[in-house]
C-alpha cells in the first residue's frame, strides 16, 4: 500500500518473445514427427468398421479409404517437407 491507502501500481506482465520464424520452424518439424501417428491411427481406421451390415461397403471401401489416406498423408509431407529449412549443420566457432 501506498501513503494514501491505494495500492501500488501493477508491472505489465511482458509475455515470452518467440522469434516468429523459429516459432513456425518448430511447430513444422513437430508436425513432419506427428505425421507416421497420424497415418497409423488413418490406416487403423477401417478396423474399427463394423462388418455386420456392410453399410461400408466392405473391403473395397476399406481399401479406397486406405489408398486415399496415403495419398494425403504424401501431399501433407510433401507440403511440410518444402516448409522446413535446414538446421545449421555446424556452429560458426567450428571452422578449421
Amino acid at each position: 500500500m501506498t501513503d494514501d491507502g491505494t495500492p501500488p501500481p501493477r508491472r505489465a506482465r511482458q509475455g515470452l518473445f518467440l522469434a516468429r520464424e523459429s516459432y513456425r520452424q518448430r511447430r513444422l518439424r513437430d508436425a513432419a514427427r506427428m505425421l507416421p501417428v497420424v497415418g497409423t491411427v488413418c490406416w487403423l481406421i477401417p478396423l474399427l468398421w463394423r462388418r455386420e451390415g456392410e453399410a461400408h461397403g466392405g473391403t473395397a471401401a476399406a481399401v479406397a479409404f486406405v489408398f486415399v489416406a496415403w495419398l494425403v498423408l504424401i501431399v501433407a509431407t510433401a507440403l511440410i517437407a518444402r516448409r522446413i529449412q535446414p538446421a545449421a549443420e555446424a556452429a560458426p566457432d567450428d571452422t578449421p
